[in-house]
């Protein structure tokens, strides 16, 4: 191998042997530091895929029973539904206090709801209303007498009753059990399995 003008070996490996003394003492001074850098590291990325678990520490089901704070729309869906609905191309949310949008009114009537969130999405393929509700505690039987009165299937959900209709484009499920009140009517617009995932995150 030919040698590069003007370079002295004699000076060379001196100055090779001094850096490499530097880099191995500047590694031994900053090797106690790594474990801690690594449980950083560490703690921060665990810190940022949990952060929206702790969020949801508590129902929303129990939220609305306890009134200690109000419910809006993005506390009433789980993350994937709420993410299928709101990128829904040209769909629009109102969030009021409406009565449940149940054509039982009757029901209603009845059973007297403290209305905690109600959601409306409107979007190309139709409608979809959604609203939690507190009722008294004993109101399932009510409720389950009354819908398969007007054509509902109910079935049990726990210690309550959930019931579904499907009539002319228009599905309407309704779930009473442990004094909330949930009713989702569907007109024209059919997200998947949409109720039952709506309701087990209340019931969650």
């Amino acid at each position: 191998m030919a040698r590069i003008g003007g370079r002295n070996l004699w000076l060379a490996w001196p100055a090779g042997l001094l850096c490499a003394a530097v880099v191995g003492t500047l590694a031994w001074l900053a090797a106690p530091a790594v474990p801690g850098t690594v449980r950083f590291v560490g703690d921060t990325l665990r810190a940022a895929t949990s952060a929206p678990e702790a969020a949801a520490a508590q129902p929303v089901g129990q939220t609305a029973l306890a009134g200690s704070a109000p419910i809006d729309c993005r506390d009433l869906y789980p993350g994937p539904l709420w993410g299928e609905l709101a990128w829904t191309p040209q769909v629009l949310l109102d969030q009021t206090h409406a009565a449940p949008a149940t054509a039982v009114t009757a029901l209603v009537d009845a059973l007297q709801p403290a209305v905690a969130v109600t959601c409306t999405w409107h979007g190309i393929a139709g409608t979809i209303a959604s609203t939690l509700s507190v009722v008294a505690p004993d109101a399932a039987p009510v409720a389950d007498l009354a819908l398969r009165g007007e054509g509902f299937s109910c079935q049990a959900y726990g210690s309550g009753v959930t019931c579904r209709r499907d009539s002319g484009g228009v599905v309407e499920e309704q779930t009473v059990r442990d004094g909330l009140w949930l009713v989702s009517v569907e007109t024209t617009w059919h997200p998947e399995e949409y109720g039952a995932r709506l309701a087990a995150f209340v019931w969650s």
